[in-house]
Formats: structure tokens, sequence, C-alpha cells
């Protein structure tokens, strides 16, 4: 990664799986304010003690490739922190400190606003500044079977500072598969195209376990062709513990397994639901 990437760096979102999560990745781009991240978080744990039961959280967007093939009910929200995450390559390192919010507007739909702050380490003094504005519809019908499905649309602005602002609007589309094999098993597989400045190609399949009622284990490989780049292929390992009903932790990591590809990217989270 040069500092001429860091305007297209990576979310660390989850794959599918028994937690229901899935999220949108390798749209390379960059993230988030950490310090306010975690201002946040603390608030929303303060707030879970008394908000104990919950009956429609259908997961979260993080962390891992893709995005979770479900929708949020309408006027229910989640807050998902990246608290940071990270990538790293040719001995550049990009912190974000990454804040998706997502909001359900009933009919299968949910709209996302996503934001936040970087910090890129690179020969010479640290770059700070705040990422793009990226807005997104995500349409996920309910299924009565094993199999799931969702596709979203997005579109990244040009609002970042300095060096984290893309030239132009990038323009996304993704589509995400999930196959529950039986309670504690699950496959999945996610598509996504992103054209603008740099287009990029990108294919993902994982499979996730339940290890226990809270914590779950993925692991994940993806494929992506980058214009005027080439090819690059990831494999990522990762785990979720859902601390409360309402709050979810994650954790997990990913390497380059060949092509050109960030030598490294991972990350930390939390992820809190206001609903019912």
């Amino acid at each position: 990664m040069s500092e001429q990437d860091a305007s297209t760096s990576t979310r660390y979102r989850q794959p599918a799986g028994p937690f229901a999560a899935a999220a949108t990745a390798l749209a390379r781009r960059p993230a988030r304010l950490r310090t306010l991240s975690v201002a946040m978080c603390l608030a929303a744990f303060a707030a879970t003690p008394a908000l104990a039961q919950v009956r429609n959280n259908p997961g979260y967007d993080r962390p891992g490739i893709g995005f979770s093939p479900s929708v949020l009910q309408a006027g229910d929200a989640t807050l998902e922190l990246g608290l940071p995450d990270w990538s790293r390559d040719d001995g550049v390192s990009l912190y974000s400190a990454d804040a998706l919010l997502r909001f359900g507007i009933g009919r299968s739909l949910e709209l996302q606003l996503d934001t936040g702050w970087n910090r890129l380490d690179a020969p010479g003094p640290a770059r700070h500044g705040r990422s793009n504005t990226a807005l997104a519809v995500k349409f996920a019908p309910p299924s009565d079977t094993r199999l799931g499905w969702g596709v979203l649309g997005g579109v990244e602005l040009t609002d970042g500072a300095g060096i984290f602002r893309n030239p132009e609007r990038q323009y996304t589309l993704g589509a995400s598969l999930e196959w529950e094999h039986d309670e504690d098993r699950a496959s999945g597989l996610y598509l996504e195209a992103v054209d603008g400045e740099t287009d990029s190609r990108l294919l993902a399949i994982n499979t996730s376990w339940s290890l226990a009622p809270s914590v779950g284990l993925f692991v994940e490989l993806e494929a992506q062709h980058l214009s005027g780049i080439g090819n690059g292929t990831m494999g990522g390992v990762g785990m979720t513990w859902q601390a409360t009903p309402r709050v979810q932790l994650d954790i997990g990591i990913r390497h380059r397994l060949g092509g050109h590809a960030d030598e490294w990217q991972g990350g930390f989270g939390v992820s809190v639901y206001f609903g019912k």
C-alpha cells in the first residue's frame, strides 16, 4: 500500500454465518475516528444493562468480507465501530477508526451511513484525516429456507481530508448469499463490483461455526481484480463474541496469499443493536 492508496483502504467485516453477519469490504476505502468511536462505544455499553431482552436483532455487518443478507426492522438501528481496522503493505500502515450506522426503513430495506478517521504511517510524518462518507441501501427479503440473499448499492463521496479523499465518486454494487448447513454452521458467497477512479471486482467465500451460544469462528478466502494493478488473493480467520444480546465484539486478521493485495489486514470492533 502506498500513500496514493490511502484513499482506497479496507474495512474489516464479518462473513455470513450463524450470527447472520457479513459485510462490505475491499471496496478499499479509508476509515475512522478512534476517540469518537471509543466514546460512542462506552456510551452504548452503559446503556445495555437496561436493554437485556432482544427479539429482532438480525446480526451485524462486521467483521469480514461482504455483508449480512438480512436487514433491520423499521425503526431499528445498529452502530458498528472499528477500534481500529488496520492494513499494512510495503512498510506502510493504515489505521482506520470506522463508524457504520445502519437504520431499518421497512419493506426489507435499510439505509447505511459510513464515515470515520484515518492515520497513515509511512516514511515521514504520520498523516491524519477524515475519510470519505459512504451512503448505501441494502435489500434482503425474508427467507423461510436455509438460503438467504441480499443486495447492496452504495456511493462513496469525495469529502475526505487530504490524501484520504477520492478524486471522484466510487459506486459499489454487492450481492451476498448465505447457506445454513445446520444451527452451528453456515457458508457464504459474496460478489462485489466497484466503479470509480480504481475499478475492482471481488469474489469471496466463507464458512462460519458456532463454538458456543455466544461465540463464533469464521474463515474466508477472497480474490480481487483491481483495474490497472492486477489480481490478488487473501485468506483470513476471525471470531465474534456476543457479549450481551445487544453487543457483539469481533476480532480478525487476513494475509496475502498471492498477487497484488495488502500484506496484512485486520481489526477489532464492537457492534451495538438499538431496537426491540
